[in-house]
């Protein structure tokens, strides 16, 4: 008996995604709830499994081919059925005990769409919608760090698989995110042991593989604890060709570039754009994270600058609703918005993506913390939902893992400001008549100039540096 499996409802207002990774061939036996594609879409990469096993028959898709909801991927052959249910198995980097790799329930992909095709004992084909879906590795391991490795941590290079063991279904132990920066640094995961949990390949396994081989890595320190990726080390993909000066590489654009390059016109040609900067001195505030680090990892929470800076903004933007707000053109009114969601932008190895903290205002540095750490992980790992991007009412951007210090961020449309953080550094600074050394942190506020005024934004960037500048406001404000 052959069935198709289809792609499947990938979310609200998603109509269709690029193929990002074929992860199945012509002949190959599947097991129920394997992934076999890997779809990207406006802001997320979706793999679909199939709930049924069977050899492959046929693929119908190619990499870089745009397909619609309820195309066909695969055809296969459920005669010669592979065991059923049977996750695919991990070998473990200490164990000589094979274990099943997981998902937690909220982090599992969409089921795909089976379409039974006629068989001996069928006349016409039964469209059946299967429920099911395919535990797969688990998430990135709390551990991995958020910020870039600094340059004087060792890492530790990867041990290569036994002989073997280089199939494709070893592959489900690494995200489909940690198989995008494997193929832009030209690492074969087929030859890289994971050191993760249940032996999940992780970024520092993969760095460790280009170390082994060319070095060490260089990714830039940072102070600042930013969410950011090290994307300066990623190789281009593209055809081979030639212009009139020399060789060149030709790619088509990723949709999630295609969209932030749609949404970065939209908002220079609707808003005109006004940048503000200052310098908040956060001496007493890297004193109070740093004496609290150790209290605060203990209950598993990595305690960055961060925080300290969402939960300032949150706090201003209750007593500034002109920055809280949006513009309807249309009907010709000012939206002040009652309720206070922070965006914080963060760098993927895809583009950059901005999860939503709903309700920042209420919650305190530890939940904040939480909420970061949990939105960075989900986003390398390409699992934000289009609902995890939306309701925003203001946007934190956070340059200072990079490098840099100032810069004239753009709105993230509707709203109409956004923050952005550079790199802290120590300067001498004049207070109470005597030159001091202090730590700055510079701060870059872009507004939109037809509802907030440059006193108004002033103001409001004045409460956020009291607010970084007295950090014990920030533990006892409501």
């Amino acid at each position: 008996m052959s069935i198709e499996v289809k792609v499947p409802d990938l979310g609200d207002g998603i109509d269709s995604g690029d193929v990002l990774n074929v992860l199945v061939a012509v002949g190959d036996l599947v097991t129920a709830e394997q992934d076999i594609v890997e779809l990207e879409t406006e802001k997320a990469v979706a793999p679909v499994p199939t709930v049924q096993a069977g050899r492959v028959a046929a693929v119908h898709v190619q990499v870089g081919q745009t397909v619609a909801i309820g195309a066909s991927l695969i055809t296969l052959d459920t005669e010669e059925e592979a065991p059923l249910n049977q996750a695919p198995v991990v070998e473990q980097a200490d164990q000589s005990e094979p274990v099943e790799a997981t998902r937690p329930p909220d982090q599992q992909p969409a089921p795909a769409v089976v379409t039974e095709s006629a068989s001996p004992s069928a006349t016409t084909p039964t469209e059946v919608e299967l429920t099911s879906v395919k535990p797969t590795a688990a998430p990135i391991a709390p551990e991995e760090p958020i910020a870039p490795t600094p340059v004087d941590i060792p890492i530790q290079a990867a041990a290569p698989a036994e002989p073997g063991n280089n199939d494709v279904h070893q592959h489900s132990a690494a995200s489909p995110a940690i198989r995008r920066y494997a193929r832009e640094l030209g690492v074969d995961l087929a030859l890289i042991r994971g050191t993760g949990p249940d032996g999940r390949i992780t970024q520092e396994d993969i760095r460790g593989a280009v170390r082994t081989t060319t070095g060490p890595v260089s990714t830039a320190p940072s102070t600042t604890n930013a969410v950011a990726s090290p994307n300066a080390a990623a190789r281009p993909e593209g055809e081979a060709s030639e212009d009139a000066y020399g060789p060149i590489l030709r790619n088509g654009i990723p949709k999630i570039r295609a969209t932030i390059g749609k949404n970065m016109v939209h908002s220079k040609a609707t808003a005109p754009h006004v940048t503000n900067f200052d310098d908040a001195d956060i001496t007493e505030l890297e004193q109070i994270r740093q004496s609290s680090k150790k209290d605060y990892a203990a209950a598993g929470i990595k305690l960055t600058s961060m925080p300290f800076v969402v939960r300032s903004v949150a706090q201003s933007l209750r007593h500034h609703p002109a920055i809280n707000a949006s513009l309807d053109m249309e009907a010709n009114e000012i939206i002040y918005k009652q309720y206070v969601n922070v965006g914080v932008a963060v760098d993927t190895e895809r583009g950059l993506v901005v999860p939503v903290i709903r309700g920042a205002d209420a919650l305190g540095i530890p939940q904040l913390s939480r909420e970061i750490t949990h939105f960075a992980e989900k986003s390398r790992d390409g699992k934000l939902s289009m609902d995890d991007m939306r309701g925003g009412t203001f946007t934190i951007s956070n340059l200072g893992a990079i490098g840099g210090t100032y810069s004239t961020p753009v709105i993230n449309v509707p709203e109409v400001a956004i923050l952005l953080i550079g790199r802290s550094r120590e300067m001498p600074i004049v207070k109470d008549g005597e030159v001091k050394i202090r730590l700055m942190m510079p701060l870059s506020l872009s507004y939109d100039h037809r509802l907030v005024d440059g006193a108004t934004a002033a103001r409001f960037l004045n409460d956020v540096k009291g607010y970084l500048e007295t950090p014990s406001r920030l533990l006892i404000a409501p």
